[in-house]
């Protein structure tokens, strides 16, 4: 089985009876503690228009990650790049690496990361999409070579940061865009399943190496909820069930505390198409943990595992992580 890196994905989750001052000091406090335990990265979510997540400014609230913590890498996962001008998000990913250097990753999706009136309201023709992505990656690159600086247009800070540049995806057509462009992938799997398995497959088979990445690397984000016992990891991930339940429902609301009976709040449809969607979900002990990632990572053999928890109480979701590290530390 291969060695993986283990990290972390956060949405700057809003809980119910709390503030987003609050979800702020916690994504925070989780940064902090899993540096302790020897995660990799730190990533943060771009959404817009949703009431459970505040992780809309990403680059602001990267700042504010990067400044309260030491060595851990912190970065998107990812910018929508065509929410955005790509000379802005070079600027500020120029900024951030001034301010952090060596610490600062730019992972970039085509996603809206939100319902189509907002995506409208952000600027974003859906028409040239599929086009403009790939060239603003290109345009990102131009941006922060030193070969910029006799450009008319050039990103101050920005030219000459060494910031790599991850694309995201959650279906087969970014897997082809990272193999030809020769650039890391990593793959929604906490909440886009089906075609995780293809788009790994492209994305080794067809993988161009480039002058930075001379060889594929595949990142996997996964759901994962752990406790002490596999019971209470159960009760813990209701409030990840809930939070999906409200996707399909349209029902946009902060996260909701766990319950005792989930089956009392969806209908078996519902369930269905929630624990469809969260197919890559971990849950259980650090004995089940194990067991359930070693079986992932033997059919993937990614290069890193991202984990994102959608756990309601603050210290419940500090111990899932460490017990989740323990575990995978068993693994390798």
């Amino acid at each position: 089985m291969k060695r993986f890196e283990l990290s972390v994905l956060d949405l700057a989750p809003v809980k119910q009876n709390k503030t987003i001052h609050d979800s702020f000091h916690e994504s925070l406090t989780l940064a902090k503690h899993t540096e302790k335990l020897g995660y990799k990265r730190f990533w943060l979510a771009e959404h817009h228009n949703m009431p459970s997540i505040a992780s809309s400014a990403t680059s602001v609230l990267i700042c504010f990650i990067a400044n309260g913590t030491e060595k851990i890498r912190v970065g998107s996962g990812g910018v929508m790049l065509p929410n955005h001008s790509s000379l802005v998000i070079a600027e500020q990913f120029g900024t951030l690496e001034s301010l952090f250097p060596g610490r600062i990753d730019l992972g970039v999706g085509r996603a809206p990361g939100t319902d189509g009136l907002t995506a409208k309201a952000l600027g974003r023709n859906p028409m040239i999409i599929n086009e403009q992505f790939p060239r603003q990656i290109q345009e990102l690159q131009q941006y922060f070579s030193v070969e910029n600086a006799t450009s008319l247009v050039r990103a101050i800070p920005g030219e000459g940061c060494d910031i790599p540049i991850y694309i995201l995806g959650s279906s087969t057509d970014s897997a082809w865009l990272a193999a030809e462009m020769g650039l890391p992938y990593a793959f929604a799997g906490h909440f886009a399943p089906d075609m995780m398995v293809h788009a790994f497959q492209i994305y080794r088979e067809n993988y161009k190496p480039s002058e930075k990445f001379p060889e594929s690397y595949a990142i996997a984000c996964v759901n994962g909820v752990a406790a002490e016992t596999d019971e209470e990891a159960k009760k813990l991930a209701t409030t990840l069930y809930q939070a999906f339940l409200n996707i399909i429902r349209n029902d946009r609301k902060p996260y909701s505390p766990p319950v005792e009976d989930i089956d009392e709040i969806w209908n078996p449809m519902e369930k269905a198409h929630v624990l469809k969607m969260l197919h890559y979900s971990f849950i259980g002990s650090e004995e089940t943990i194990q067991s359930k990632l070693t079986s992932f990572q033997e059919a993937f053999q990614v290069d890193e595992l991202m984990i994102t928890s959608h756990i309601y109480d603050e210290q419940a979701r500090l111990k899932s992580y460490e017990i989740i590290k323990t575990a995978v530390d068993g693994m390798i």
